[in-house]
């Protein structure tokens, strides 16, 4: 199967902003299964839980367990369902084409995702993160497999955007955000005493697009405006999976800061990200964009929603 003839391109490089925005293609889909892990615990059937038994009640009137997985299902379970099933075509596609990915591979494009717009990567672990690069990646190596780009063009890209590839230091970051200093201390006390970080941030955090995430902002670096400077502050100072002091932020609110994960900054080298520079020409070179839907037929996917 293919999606474009050989050819050898000498065309004029693309403008550096757009090579720049080109990880943000491995978000497709990122934002719409943002909660895909508690809602696929709740989907999961549970033999000491019955379809009738209620789960919350309104002036007398029960609303059922059945009642409840139903409107989940209609409110992302489409979205969580196609980025499943998009996941596995992309598998089978690998072991058809021979096509593999290697670690070092899906941490170059995370660190190239954390320098542009990491936190759009909320609401995802740090497995499921890699795994949707690790999807991205094969569906870009089969589409630009017959694009030639000679070695000079990707040399020359390199040179004229090497700042592209000096990446800083993110971490993976979620908070708590609570109007005062002594409910502050409350949060970390309750922490300190094996409170779940994610609980206390939907419960407790007053930024709500956040505490719906479990208190989740994806990675931010010294470079992230749309956070407060004081939360990049404290988390560059903390270590995996430590929970800072009380910060007070510039609206007079207080944040309580973990840090989930840290991706070391680094120069990559031209050789280290020749092979990535080449495959995104490629795919700029491509008449249409493809997604993994255009496999399914190939390889006999179908799914609950119909064809």
């Amino acid at each position: 199967m293919k999606y474009g003839q050989g050819r050898n391109v000498q065309e004029t490089l693309p403008q550096k902003r757009r090579l720049k925005a080109k990880p943000l293609l491995i978000l497709i889909g990122i934002l719409f299964a943002c909660n895909v892990l508690w809602f696929i615990g709740w989907l999961i059937p549970d033999k000491s839980k019955q379809p009738d038994e209620e789960v919350a009640t309104v002036a007398g009137e029960p609303i059922t367990r059945a009642q409840w997985m139903t409107a989940m299902e209609k409110e992302v379970g489409r979205e969580v369902l196609l980025d499943l099933v998009n996941n596995k075509v992309m598998e089978t596609a690998a072991k058809k084409y021979g096509i593999e990915v290697t670690d070092e591979e899906i941490e170059l494009e995370l660190a190239l995702i954390t320098s542009v717009d990491g936190r759009s990567h909320s609401g995802l672990d740090i497995e499921q993160t890699r795994q949707k690069i690790r999807a991205n990646l094969i569906l870009e190596k089969v589409l630009s497999n017959d694009v030639v780009i000679d070695d000079a063009t990707v040399k020359s890209f390199y040179e004229e955007n090497e700042s592209l590839y000096n990446i800083l230091t993110a971490y993976r970051t979620s908070v708590i955000i609570v109007p005062t200093k002594q409910e502050a201390e409350q949060a970390i006390d309750e922490l300190s005493k094996g409170s779940s970080f994610d609980a206390l941030a939907k419960e407790l955090s007053i930024d709500l697009a956040s505490a719906s995430l479990g208190g989740d902002i994806g990675y931010i670096n010294a470079t992230t405006e749309t956070v407060d400077p004081a939360i990049y502050k404290a988390a560059s100072k903390l270590k995996e999976g430590k929970v800072g002091d009380a910060v007070q932020l510039q609206d007079g609110t207080y944040a309580i800061i973990l840090v989930n994960e840290v991706v070391e900054g680094r120069t990559f080298s031209f050789d280290e990200v020749k092979d990535h520079i080449k495959r995104e020409l490629a795919i700029e070179q491509l008449p249409q964009t493809v997604n993994p839907e255009a496999f399914w037929k190939e390889f006999d996917a179908t799914w609950f929603y119909g064809k």
